[in-house]
């Protein structure tokens, strides 16, 4: 038996029972007595038997797997969202399907490896959704969130940290530094991190009447690298940086170290996210946390509800993070 692929039927005929009472044993939700269960599941134990989730999922349309699009690889904030949220659906009883995007729209491409393995929910990252993907989705009644994203009046559920309170506190801790000259490294511009970071900033440097210079980049290491550089080549250095994100943040530190700028004394950098390399010691950079513990768990709590009974439910949750000091200012 152990040569061949053991079947349910295997299963039913050792156990003495009936194939639909196999089936049922392994239907989240099926009426079935103890008894059977126990008869059932020591068979299949004996036999090795495993059920085929995939055949199932053409029965039930849905599996109990938790499609997740991913694009920002290089920033180590995403491998540890993609970890955590892997553990916990674990935890459940739900995979992971890892679907890495080349593009800031999710393409269809992307979307038909989501529908082929019929999966229970979608969680797009660092990505945004076209009317086709969003008509797709809403179709096959996959509930979506978008993480560490929002869209204004999206017909999508959306987790983030709330970017505008987070930044308007770094620019009024800045300024309580003693800083008077600063500047704001952007990330991707089409993005709601990056745009609502330099809203509140902004918001805040007009309020004490201080000018703000701000520079574009692409949320990596690189990007912040380079306009470190470029900004030292002027000669003219702000006392004080916000950086967009941690692993740019941590370009402009290299950056600054490389032309003997001596840190937090000619100049402060505050980032965002709180990766780990952002603790280590070579760092030590003040940046505020983003709360992706209550992230996370926001985010499982709708789709699960969603998986059992699809409303398509719409809102933006914005939850709060908090300020990190440490050397860097």
């Amino acid at each position: 038996m152990l040569t061949q692929k053991v079947t349910a039927k295997d299963v039913a005929k050792l156990a003495g029972v009936s194939q639909s009472s196999v089936s049922r044993v392994y239907f989240e939700g099926a009426s079935v007595s103890q008894k059977t269960r126990e008869k059932v599941l020591e068979a299949a134990k004996e036999l090795g038997y495993r059920p085929n989730e995939f055949a199932r999922s053409l029965i039930t349309n849905r599996t109990k797997i938790i499609g997740l699009v991913m694009k920002g690889v290089q920033n180590p904030f995403y491998p540890e969202v993609l970890k955590q949220f892997t553990s916990e659906f674990k935890k459940i009883g739900y995979s992971i399907l890892f679907v890495h995007t080349n593009n800031d729209e999710i393409q269809k491409d992307d979307i038909d490896i989501l529908l082929n393995y019929h999966v229970a929910a979608v969680i797009i990252t660092d990505a945004t959704l076209s009317l086709n993907a969003m008509e797709e989705f809403k179709d096959n009644k996959i509930p979506v969130v978008l993480f560490n994203r929002k869209i204004e009046k999206s017909s999508f559920y959306s987790v983030c940290c709330n970017n505008l309170n987070a930044s308007e506190a770094i620019g009024e801790f800045l300024i309580a530094e003693g800083c008077s000259t600063l500047a704001y490294i952007a990330g991707n511009a089409n993005t709601s991190t990056s745009i609502e970071r330099e809203k509140g900033f902004t918001t805040i440097l007009k309020k004490h009447h201080i000018q703000l210079e701000k520079y574009s980049s692409d949320y990596t290491y690189k990007g912040g690298y380079d306009i470190a550089n470029e900004i030292i080549a002027k000669k003219h250095l702000p006392d004080g940086f916000f950086v967009a994100n941690d692993i740019m943040a941590l370009g402009v530190l290299d950056a600054l170290r490389e032309n003997n700028i001596s840190i937090p004394f000619d100049t402060k950098v505050v980032g965002f996210d709180n990766i780990e390399m952002a603790a280590w010691p070579t760092y030590n950079l003040t940046t505020w946390e983003q709360p992706i513990d209550k992230m996370i768990a926001e985010t499982m709590a709708y789709l699960i509800k969603e998986i059992e009974h699809y409303t398509g439910f719409a809102k933006n949750i914005e939850i709060d993070g908090k300020l990190i000091v440490r050397k860097t200012t």
